[in-house]
């Protein structure tokens, strides 16, 4: 069977990379932006870094900020009605997963237009026509949703978050520059760095795994175990290793799924809007020791890359406790809580791990769950 890779077309990286986007937007004969970006970036003036060089280049564009986290089938719509209404023909996303993503949606929509109902682009679907444009600018260490295939809405009316998987989607340019990323607050520099670990981990194991993506997925997380506790503390270093290391976890990820610690995740944002990030880091470690018998000798090498010394002279079942205990010691260094008991409610939990088990990541797991194994694996976590 053939493997398929998915990446963008050019990608940026380093301080002062989004000075590119000018001569970028020129070459490809692009002439109005529908600049995505959310209120917050635009308040304390992250995105007017971008629109700064737009306007030196008097490139024209118009803005687009009706984007919450955890965004909806609502913002998607707005969005492609500000698109048609701007007279855009290319998108400039400013974010994080939540701008990228209503994005890829609007972008989606406006060439396929018989999906503007939204839901029905949830799970792999197979639209006909290349989205409009999108030049991705992230402002996280996380996503990477600047190099997925993947995106995710929200749809309010059935409590669930719709993961959505087009090749169609990709943004055509990528510029990674961690100056965009400098302003994050700690708290959520620590939750998207641990999305991206959590990317580079589930990838790594994920059955769909193959030698290129365990390539990039085993230099994502020796990429990030070295830098997020200083990017945490907020040295520039850091966030520049962060900025690649969440980059290159996307370049793996994308092409092979993920698994149940994001099938588990995505019901907490759709029912509590709790953070993606901070979701996935405190299931984490618990869904590795559930996972960890259908692994092989891959925890020896997270662990190898994690900084844990002498794992070749470990039996298998000491390798792997180490390579949880190493996640489980990250975590805790950057601050995320070690449970979920002020997120989720008990009374939720049946509906939590039905959702789970319907999620789009929920076949990538290295190991075949059931409803009630997801079950006890949120009553262990409360």
């Amino acid at each position: 069977m053939a493997n398929r890779f998915i990446l963008n077309e050019t990608s940026y990286h380093g301080s002062g990379a989004i000075e590119a986007i000018a001569q970028e937007v020129k070459a490809r004969g692009l002439h109005k932006a529908l600049v995505c970006s959310d209120p917050d970036l635009l308040k304390f003036g992250v995105s007017q870094k971008v629109l700064n060089v737009l306007e030196k280049a008097s490139l024209a564009y118009e803005i687009f900020s009706d984007i919450k986290p955890n965004p909806t089938i609502e913002n998607v719509q707005a969005g492609v009605a500000a698109y048609k209404a701007a007279g855009a023909d290319y998108i400039i996303a400013i974010g994080g997963g939540s701008s990228m993503d209503t994005a890829k949606g609007v972008a989606i929509i406006i060439e396929n237009p018989e999906y503007a109902d939204v839901r029905s682009l949830e799970g792999a679907v197979d639209t006909p026509n290349k989205c409009a444009p999108i030049i991705a600018v992230p402002t996280t260490a996380g996503t990477a949703a600047e190099v997925t295939i993947n995106y995710v809405i929200t749809d309010p009316e059935r409590n669930c978050k719709m993961v959505c998987v087009d090749p169609h989607d990709i943004p055509v340019v990528a510029f990674v520059d961690p100056d965009m990323m400098a302003t994050m607050p700690a708290s959520l520099t620590a939750a998207t760095g641990m999305d991206a670990l959590t990317h580079a981990i589930e990838g790594y194991i994920t059955g769909g795994a193959w030698e290129l993506s365990d390539m990039f997925h085993i230099k994502a997380i020796e990429i990030i175990a070295k830098n997020l506790r200083a990017a945490v503390n907020g040295d520039p270093a850091g966030m520049e290793g962060m900025a690649l290391g969440q980059y290159v976890a996307g370049m793996g990820f994308s092409n092979v799924g993920l698994g149940i610690v994001h099938s588990m995740a995505h019901p907490l944002g759709a029912l509590y809007d709790t953070p993606h990030g901070v979701a996935n880091a405190i299931i984490l470690p618990t869904v590795m020791e559930y996972n960890a018998e259908a692994t092989g000798e891959k925890y020896r090498e997270i662990a190898r890359v994690m900084g844990v010394e002498g794992v070749d002279a470990m039996t298998q079942e000491e390798y792997r406790k180490a390579a949880i205990d190493a996640v489980k010691k990250l975590s805790a260094d950057v601050g995320i809580p070690a449970d979920l008991k002020d997120i989720v409610k008990a009374e939720d939990i049946p509906f939590l791990a039905q959702s789970a088990f319907d999620d789009a990541c929920r076949p990538g797991n290295p190991k075949a769950t059931s409803v009630e194994d997801i079950t006890k694996l949120y009553e262990s976590l409360i």
